[in-house]
């Protein structure tokens, strides 16, 4: 589940997108980070005070941060078919980079807790110009990132394009937003 393509080192800059939307997430609430690889979106949001739970098939490139009371790491092959490892929990944030495994969108999806954001951005089709990943199972299709979270989840920004930095790649990047639920009034 490591992040495709990726030999991202701790110390490595957050991605773009990710700093973008940050600031949307409050500095109490849990941030999950799938396939977080060496962690560079955990660490960001951990630094920033934020508890938050790491999530990858191999942790072993962030068990440096298993002594701090406020980061979890899960251990989690997603691939496998086995459930959700994180059952029913929720999330004030969910980040995802450079992974994708359709099968479990819906869980990733179902993770962002009302007044939550999603943030998620991957590769797309286009990108075997570039290089890897060029398999078709880990490009998204066009707009197959809007379309996966709506209606459960409310867009805030989608992008489908071609980057030339960190390298060229072809990506699709999506902030989305769970809405609050309203109290009902007597």
């Amino acid at each position: 589940m490591t992040s495709v393509g990726s030999t991202v080192e701790p110390t490595a800059r957050p991605s773009e997108w990710v700093m973008r939307f940050a600031e949307r997430v409050s500095r109490d609430a849990e941030v999950l980070d799938v396939a977080c690889g060496a962690g560079r979106h955990g660490r960001f949001f951990r630094a920033r005070g934020n508890p938050v739970v790491m999530l990858d098939k191999d942790i072993s490139r962030v068990a440096d941060m298993a002594a701090d009371a406020k980061v979890e790491l899960v251990a989690s092959d997603l691939e496998t078919g086995r459930p959700w490892p994180l059952k029913t929990r929720t999330f004030g944030c969910v980040v995802v980079t450079n992974y994708l495994h359709r099968p479990a969108m819906r869980d990733i999806i179902g993770a962002v807790e009302p007044g939550g954001i999603l943030i998620y951005e991957t590769f797309a089709v286009g990108n075997e110009a570039y290089g890897k990943p060029s398999n078709p199972d880990y490009l998204l299709h066009r707009e197959e990132l809007l379309i996966l979270c709506r209606p459960e989840l409310r867009v805030v920004a989608f992008e489908d394009l071609t980057v030339s930095a960190p390298r060229p790649a072809c990506v699709q990047r999506i902030a989305a937003v769970r809405d609050a639920v309203e109290k009902a009034t007597l």
